[in-house]
């Protein structure tokens, strides 16, 4: 299983977690950086179950829980789409 890691640290806005998001995942030059957009490519780019490490999410949780909040929804869309297609979810999140 491969694993990624993210810096909670570096996800201070909107702009940041699209930037950090897109460079860590090699997200298309067209990545149209808003969360629609983020679902597509996480559901698209994996079929193979990948681990996500948000490292410091618990300062994230608190200085930014619509960030927070958002990765673990849209983290578990991606998840439900690929079961609904008799897939096996590919996403899962750690948090430190």
């Amino acid at each position: 299983m491969t694993h990624y890691q993210i810096n909670a640290n570096k996800l201070i806005n909107w702009k940041s977690f699209h930037e950090e998001f897109k460079s860590t995942f090699n997200f298309p030059d067209c990545y149209g950086e808003n969360m629609d957009a983020w679902i597509d490519c996480m559901d698209e780019l994996f079929e193979k179950p990948i681990i996500i490490n948000i490292k410091n999410a618990k300062k994230l949780k608190e200085s930014s829980p619509e960030i927070f909040t958002a990765i673990l929804e849209c983290v578990a869309f991606v998840n439900y789409r690929k079961v609904q297609a008799g897939k096996n979810p590919t996403i899962l999140i750690a948090a430190n």
